[in-house]
């Protein structure tokens, strides 16, 4: 047998082992042997570098180091889910789901593990790259990092297809995470916190080795791409196992809601004794193609539903109540509380949301206080202990001028929230709209965050985000912490950010109730930022899922002689106002006014048909009514829809129809 053939068997054989005991927990070997194999493997693979392979078993230890972690937009978008807390709320899930789909709905029950969110892309059978959540959109790339843990195979075995994404959470199990606490008490270090933020942050560790070194897993549960050659998502679990993937085995198929809750009553109080961290259930419609048809909110998939189980309480004492200004003016009051341990991590401060949720549970400073985790996140204040109220307690008077700038609040009629109308003088909010400005999902100005605009605005050297396009590297360079290097890279990015789209644009300016879905609406009706300045609310309001507040709030926006003058110089920097020649090549006003609803399973990927639609002016609907133009029906359309758009009198068309419409 010569040199590469033992390389090659040798790194199969590793593989096999690797697989049977992080993956299986099944091991066939001692871990001696184990260390044999591999170091015979090294040896080999050192005397014989022309058969060198970045998959190969002996490139887990670790020892690359990566300084910046680059970012990578995910191929297909890591979304976020929605929460239940309840029986009515599943039910109320369940309802939705059967108005939108035929036949009959099962659902795969899943548990939700806490830990750090993953996409793992594989091409013919190699890990191509692994990518951070992130904003869901985009997220780092931590290829190097993930390699390290073992229980995520380099190399997959079976009838795996030529390339598709798998995504999961990297964990820490308890085990593990109480054995580095042990060893850093020992050294005299500070204790890690929790499992889930350890493995996180051990993702952007820029040393592999000491990656290498941590015990953490990977546990996969969902598919992204075309042609899987899975029908469901319970056999997708399966076939994920199949082909070498970390998948629980504690996924079940329910058949109904009784089912679902027999599930999550079950693990309720199983979870105590699983090795990871867990807080919910997530269930899933088990049909891909039942999936495909309930498709996407802005946010969420309308398929999926994450059940949280209670979250854990405490109670502590209430210091002090503080007010925090936002970059829209809004008040937000901040109950500062005495330091008290909560799911794993030190809680400090806890939102008291508006004066309104303050008047409600009578909070006052000094009382002993009831917190909770709203989804094991955010703490909450959900009661008071009335029994330990101080006796000289008084009644919490909500303030009536800005903690900021010291401006009259206002409270408009149906709002919750109390305002600061100073926008253009008012610290927090001057800072705040350029943080908004540059951040991912808006303008996305590399080598500019938001501590460093916050020293900009300090430094009196920016004003508004139009001030960031004429900073040079010689203002930069007298700052704290700022290079040559950085210097440059700060301002090529603010230049960079001159081609991102006019919807993305739009969506920065940070106008009030404009969000991404909103400011898309509004640039693709109106295709430039000219046209929305001269429209009326009547004319806003005409414009589809655009209410008389988001008019409102566009109006007064563009009404303001200091944010035209700001658009004015965004202009000349040549910031993207319109929508490109390019882009409207692509659009017409063909289907102006029409509604489809998309049924079916079609050549072309249904995003691609969906996106088709909406370029050429139509509006994509997710279930039939009497509003509805067309149905584009593809094969294995339900009955049902069938007879409601015979009954509606509804058109039905093909995918070739549809071509040739707006061909």
């Amino acid at each position: 047998m010569n040199a590469e053939e033992q390389i090659l068997q040798l790194r199969n054989e590793l593989r096999a082992h690797n697989h049977n005991y992080y993956v299986l927990d099944n091991p066939t070997i001692s871990d001696f042997e184990f260390d044999k194999k591999l170091k015979q493997l090294q040896d080999l693979e050192q005397a014989h570098p022309e058969y060198d392979d970045v998959n190969s078993p002996t490139h887990r230890v670790g020892g690359a180091v990566t300084k910046n972690f680059e970012t990578i937009v995910h191929e297909h978008r890591m979304y976020s889910l929605d929460n239940s807390y309840s029986k009515e709320d599943l039910e109320d899930w369940e309802a939705r789901v059967k108005k939108l789909v035929d036949g009959d709905v099962s659902y795969t029950c899943e548990l939700k593990y806490d830990g750090a969110s993953i996409s793992l892309t594989y091409e013919n059978g190699q890990l191509l790259k692994a990518v951070t959540r992130g904003d869901g959109i985009q997220g780092d790339d931590v290829t190097t990092n993930i390699k390290t843990i073992n229980s995520v195979p380099l190399q997959l075995k079976g009838d795996y297809p030529p390339r598709f994404d798998i995504r999961g959470e990297i964990v820490l199990p308890w085990e593990g995470f109480h054995a580095m606490n042990e060893e850093r008490e020992a050294l005299g270090l500070e204790l890690y916190r929790n499992p889930r933020n350890t493995a996180s942050g051990s993702l952007k560790l820029q040393d592999s080795a000491a990656v290498a070194k941590r015990p953490l897993q990977c546990l996969l549960y969902n598919l992204t791409g075309n042609n899987l050659g899975v029908a469901t998502q319970f056999d997708s679990l399966q076939k994920a196992r199949d082909w070498g993937f970390k998948v629980p085995d504690e996924a079940k198929l329910a058949y109904n809601i009784d089912e679902v809750l027999e599930y999550i009553n079950h693990w309720d109080v199983a979870r105590h004794d699983l090795p990871y961290e867990t807080d919910g259930v997530v269930i899933k419609v088990n049909s891909l193609q039942q999936q495909e048809e309930l498709g996407y909110t802005a946010k969420a998939p309308r398929w999926a539903m994450a059940y949280k189980f209670k979250a854990e309480q405490v109670s502590t004492r209430l210091r002090e109540i503080t007010y925090q200004v936002g970059r829209t003016g809004a008040i937000t009051p901040v109950a500062n509380l005495e330091p008290v341990e909560l799911a794993g991590t030190t809680v400090k401060r806890a939102s008291l949301h508006n004066a309104d949720q303050i008047e409600k549970l009578d909070i006052r400073e000094g009382d002993e206080v009831f917190v909770e985790k709203g989804g094991e996140i955010i703490p909450k204040i959900i009661a008071v202990d009335l029994t330990k109220r101080p006796e000289n307690s008084q009644p919490t008077q909500y303030i009536a001028e800005c903690p900021e700038c010291g401006t009259p609040l206002v409270r408009e009629e149906g709002d919750a929230k109390h305002f600061c109308p100073n926008d253009t003088g008012c610290p927090p909010q001057i800072v705040g709209r350029i943080q908004h400005y540059i951040s991912r999902k808006a303008m996305d100005i590399e080598g500019l965050g938001g501590e460093t605009v916050a020293l900009l605005v300090s430094e009196n050297l920016i004003y508004n985000y139009a001030d960031l396009y004429e900073l040079t590297v010689e203002q930069l360079l007298p700052l704290e912490r700022m290079a040559q290097k950085s210097a440059e890279n700060l301002v090529n990015g603010v230049l960079a950010s001159t081609q991102i789209p006019f919807e993305r644009v739009l969506f920065a300016l940070g106008i009030r109730y404009v969000g991404e879905t909103v400011a898309k609406k509004l640039a693709k009706h109106y295709k430039s930022i000219n046209a929305i300045i001269s429209a009326t609310e009547e004319e806003l309001i005409a414009v589809d899922e655009i209410g008389g507040r988001i008019a409102e709030s566009v109006v007064a926006f563009f009404a303001k002689a200091e944010n035209i003058s700001i658009i004015n110089r965004l202009k000349s920097y040549g910031v993207q106002l319109e929508i490109s020649a390019e882009k409207l090549a692509n659009q017409s006003d063909t289907l102006e006014g029409k509604t489809f609803v998309v049924s079916g399973v079609f050549e072309m990927p249904r995003n691609e048909l969906k996106k088709l639609i909406e370029d050429n002016g139509g509006k994509v609907s997710s279930s039939i009514s009497a509003k509805t133009s067309y149905i584009v029906a593809g094969d294995k359309m339900g009955p049902s829809k069938l007879e409601k758009a015979q009954k509606l009198g509804v058109a039905i068309i093909s995918e070739k129809d549809f071509i040739m419409m707006i061909a």
